[in-house]
């Protein structure tokens, strides 16, 4: 679809409700709707196995690493409305670890695609355990959908939680690790 297709079916949703797309408050809005909705799904533009492949380094290292709160945006695929959340990732190298600022940028090609947090959750995890070859990986996503707050049942603050395992991450004593990581106050004072 071109710019013009986009930008015209915008005004034709703004007509649909009884807006005039030609008001002052509204004449940039579908150009701004278009710009938006490129950010906002730059994600499909992306490989996540480039990513994590850009800096892959042998490591001795065989403990965890974990990266949580991860910050994100997506947007639900069956209203093309916000979800907001936090990703927590960790996973056991098995003789290689990636640069820790690939993780989160892993997180957001996936998150800016239209998504379901189920999915969302599943793609990183397999992404990690593809390219990096771990013993394990977890991945803990925790999300607030707009489609449950703004619309629907409208039950504001929420909170949807996804998990995938992978590997070790299925034994009892990793799955109890990683989670009372995650659950733990941080120790770092902002």
């Amino acid at each position: 679809m071109s710019k013009e297709q986009f930008e015209n079916s915008v005004k034709n949703i703004l007509e649909t409700i009884g807006e005039d797309p030609n008001r002052e408050g509204l004449l940039k809005t579908p150009n701004r709707v278009y710009e938006a909705f490129k950010f906002m799904t730059k994600g499909y533009n992306q490989d996540p196995h480039v990513v994590l492949n850009e800096a892959l380094f042998t490591s001795s290292n065989d403990e965890m690493v974990l990266i949580k709160d991860i910050e994100f945006y997506s947007m639900c695929e069956h209203h093309l409305l916000p979800i907001i959340g936090r990703a927590h990732i960790a996973y056991i190298p098995n003789g290689k670890v990636v640069g820790l600022s690939k993780i989160p940028r892993m997180v957001e090609v996936f998150a800016r695609r239209l998504q379901i947090q189920e999915q969302l959750t599943e793609q990183i995890a397999d992404a990690i355990r593809d390219v990096i070859e771990p013993k394990g990986v977890g991945v803990v996503i925790q999300a607030r959908h707009m489609c449950m707050e703004m619309r629907g049942v409208e039950k504001v603050n929420s909170v949807t939680t996804t998990s995938a395992l992978r590997g070790m991450f299925r034994e009892r004593d990793t799955r109890g690790e990683f989670l009372n990581f995650i659950n733990s106050a941080s120790s770092i004072k902002y």
